[in-house]
Order: C-alpha cells, then sequence, then structure tokens
C-alpha cells in the first residue's frame, strides 16, 4: 500500500517525538533509523518517519542523506512530505533547517515550504514569526543553551534568511486564525511576491488544524510534531488515511532483561530528572573531561559500575553537566571535540549496556540517542504508547536478536519523575 505521509526527521529522539504524535492521532507509523535497506520488511503503515541524525553535521552532508531519504519515500508513494526539525528551531547560520528545506523543495517542485516550529501542547507557539517557550521568547529561555546549537534569535524570519538561498515570507496570526483557506491564500500570494519559504504562526492547536489542512495540500511542508498533529487530522478528516489506534498494551509484553538509563543531555529538564533518579535508583555521574581525554577508560570503569548493580535493578549513568560545566570544558577542548566525546562515550555504554543484559534501556538526549541507536544497529521501531507529550515506548523492529524497549527522550521533554515513569511503562518494579 502507498504511504499516506512520508516525514525525515533530522535526529531520533525528534523523529521519535513526531512518530508518538502521529500514532495518538490514529496514524499507523513505523520510525526507520536511516534510509531502510531494501530488505528490511516494514508493517503495514500510514506514515513512515526517516530519522536521520542530521541536525548538527555539516550542511551538504544533511542535503545529501534528506534527498536520499525523500528518493526512498517517493518511491513508495507519499504525497506529502514533512520536514521534522526541532521545535526550538535548533540550527546554526550554516543551517541546517534552510538548506534541507531548500533542496527539497526544489526536488519536490514545491514553490513555497510552509514552516512551523510550533507545538503549544509543549509550549511552543510561534507569533509574528517569533518563537516563544512558555510565556517568554526562545533566547530568553533556558532552551536557549543548546551546547551544539545555541539558539540566541527568536525571530525565526531572520534565522531562517540567515540560511536560506530564497527569500522567508510570514503567514501571521490573523490568516491562520481565519481558516485554511486564508492561509493557502497567503502562501500563494508569498510565492507569486518570491518568498520560496513562509513562517506560519500558531498559538492554539486548533491553529496546528489550520496550517495543516492548507499544508497537507502542497508536496512539502517543515516543522515540529505540531505540524505533524496538524497534517495527520487534516489527512484523517479528508479521507486520506483512515484513523487506526495503536495497539500498545503488548508492546513490552514478553521482554525481560535487565534496564537502565543512559544520559548526555544538558538541558534543564534533564538535569533536575537526574536529581529525581537520585533518591530511585544508582545514579553514576561521568566524567567530561576523562570522556574527552581518557575515553576508553571512563567508559570501562561505567560498565563495571552497572555491571555490579543490574541485578538489582535499573540504573542510571549520566554525562550531562549543569551550562557552566559544559562551557568550562568546550573551552578547554573546543565545542566539537565536547560534544563528539559526550555522543561516543555515552553510545559506548548503551552498547555495553545491552551485551551485559539491559533490553530496556531510556536514553536522554538527542545526540545520545541517536549515536546509541546507531551504534547498536536498530534499524526500525514500532510506535507504543505515550510515556510524556513527545515521547513513544519504542519496540525494536528488525534487529538480530531478542527484542528490546527504549524511550529516545529529547532533552527538554517530559516532567521530573519521567525516567521512573518510562521504566514503570516498560515493566520494571523497583
Amino acid at each position: 500500500m502507498p504511504l499516506t505521509l512520508g516525514v525525515i526527521a533530522d535526529d531520533y529522539t525528534g523523529a521519535s517525538d513526531l512518530a508518538n504524535t502521529l500514532s495518538k492521532e490514529g496514524v499507523r507509523t513505523v520510525q526507520t533509523i536511516g534510509v531502510p535497506d531494501a530488505a528490511l520488511a516494514l508493517p503495514d503503515a500510514d506514515a513512515v518517519v526517516v530519522s536521520l541524525k542530521s541536525r548538527s553535521i555539516p550542511a551538504d552532508e544533511a542535503v545529501a542523506q534528506s534527498l536520499a531519504a525523500y528518493a526512498w519515500l517517493k518511491e513508495r508513494g507519499a504525497s506529502h512530505i514533512l520536514f521534522k526539525v526541532c521545535s526550538t528551531f535548533d540550527s546554526t547560520d550554516e543551517g541546517n533547517i534552510g538548506p534541507v528545506t531548500d533542496a527539497l523543495r526544489l526536488a519536490t517542485g514545491a514553490a513555497i515550504v510552509p514552516v512551523t516550529p510550533a507545538f503549544p501542547e509543549t509550549g511552543r507557539t510561534v507569533y509574528m514569526g517569533h518563537l516563544f517557550v512558555g510565556d517568554v521568547p526562545l533566547n530568553e529561555s533556558p532552551l536557549k543553551d543548546h551546547p551544539l546549537n545555541p539558539m540566541t534569535d527568536s525571530d525565526l524570519k531572520r534565522v531562517l534568511a540567515r540560511q536560506s538561498a530564497g527569500r522567508v515570507g510570514l503567514v501571521p496570526l490573523k490568516d491562520v486564525a481565519a481558516g485554511a483557506a486564508a492561509v493557502s491564500a497567503r502562501l500563494e500570494k508569498l510565492a507569486l511576491e518570491g518568498r520560496t519559504a513562509a513562517i506560519v504562526d500558531a498559538v492554539f492547536d486548533r491553529d496546528l488544524e489550520a496550517v495543516g489542512i492548507a499544508a497537507a495540500a502542497l508536496p512539502l511542508s517543515t516543522g515540529a510534531s505540531g505540524l505533524g498533529l496538524g497534517l495527520a487530522r487534516a489527512l484523517i478528516a479528508d479521507g486520506r488515511v483512515l484513523r487506526r489506534e495503536s495497539d500498545g498494551a503488548a508492546l513490552a509484553a514478553g521482554i525481560g532483561g535487565y534496564a537502565a538509563v543512559v544520559a548526555g543531555s544538558c538541558s534543564k529538564a534533564t538535569l533536575e530528572q537526574i536529581a529525581v533518579a537520585e533518591g530511585q535508583m544508582p545514579v553514576l555521574r561521568l566524567s567530561a573531561e576523562r570522556l574527552v581525554t581518557h575515553p576508553e577508560a571512563e567508559v570501562a570503569a561505567a560498565l563495571e559500575w552497572a555491571k555490579a548493580r543490574l541485578a538489582s535493578g535499573p540504573v542510571l549513568i549520566a554525562a550531562s553537566g549543569a551550562p557552566e560545566q559544559v562551557a568550562e570544558v568546550q573551552a578547554r577542548f573546543g565545542r566539537h571535540a565536547a560534544g563528539v566525546a559526550v555522543e561516543h562515550g555515552t553510545a559506548a555504554i548503551s552498547e555495553g549496556l545491552v551485551a551485559a543484559g539491559v533490553r530496556r534501556l531510556v536514553l536522554a538526549g538527542g545526540e545520545t540517542s541517536g549515536a546509541s541507536v546507531d551504534r547498536l544497529k536498530i534499524p526500525a521501531f514500532l510506535v507504543g504508547p505515550e510515556i510524556a507529550p513527545g515521547v513513544p515506548l519504542l519496540r525494536t523492529e528488525g534487529q538480530p536478536g531478542e527484542p528490546m524497549v527504549l524511550a529516545l527522550k529529547s532533552g527538554n521533554f517530559g516532567g521530573p519523575d519521567f525516567f521512573a515513569k518510562a521504566l514503570g511503562m516498560m515493566g520494571v518494579g523497583y
């Protein structure tokens, strides 16, 4: 059966967030890790989310990977492509949101691309082209301190224009509030003016529904999971997708083994979650400096620590640190080197934990999740029930050996007790 919706996601946790949104809305969804191998058998689905790890790599590489994903999705009949980006629009002035959107626009033949990272359910709204987190602009919120892509400008028109080849317009809230027809009319007008992309305001879920209807009539859109919500509702409303409830009750059934959490995010939310977990399970805090200078020794010590405790219950290993600690390590070794060291170190720890018998694994942080899933060579997931807004329970598909259940958590997602809640849904008692 041809796909209705094809998604190209620029990181793994964001892909899980989007897959979770689609599944909750009744769209049968599969998430793949990278462009699937031709031999990989995937279950019937209305949407496939192709997860890339392209958010922070060189722009030309991100473009090449995204175009390969588009070719795979097009071959399978996807009628609309969503380029899924983070709801905080994490990106540098070199990309990668602009360059990938530009390349996909040319590939799909789209005249203009609607762009919005709005996701009111998680506190992300866009008004007059500015991205807000709660009631403050992005650049005044704690989310501005991304270790790889710090966001110091909330004006998304400016942000996107600095990294795009084309001109960027705006679909203001008054048009969005007037409905899908007004959004479509504004997009057509902007295209005639020579705009190739347009930031779209959205403050409430009903705004996303109007944007989704307008976007679904076009070949391409760029946005966060909120736009996925709008697209899902539009596709179901016009009959292109038959609503089907996901059966997540049995997702973790039959999966035993040990349980663990690996955290690499330095977000305020993850740091709070780690602090709460310290009263619930053994927690080991890694040295970011030693992950740079003595990575093999730091990883080996962490695994020995975990192996001595896994039989008694879940453990948490964290490379996370406060912004000032991260800044100090980055100043000594460089932003890129420090980031790569944490990614590689946490991925090696995840691999070692699985080798030690862990089959229920929670990963916190986009880069940590991406590097770990790559290291574990997991080709795809079945999307299960929601653990927290934006984070579903996932069961591995097509992986050699025993299946696993995982949670891939973006750094900023989840409440203070997220780790305990995730492990509980995996059937872990402690």
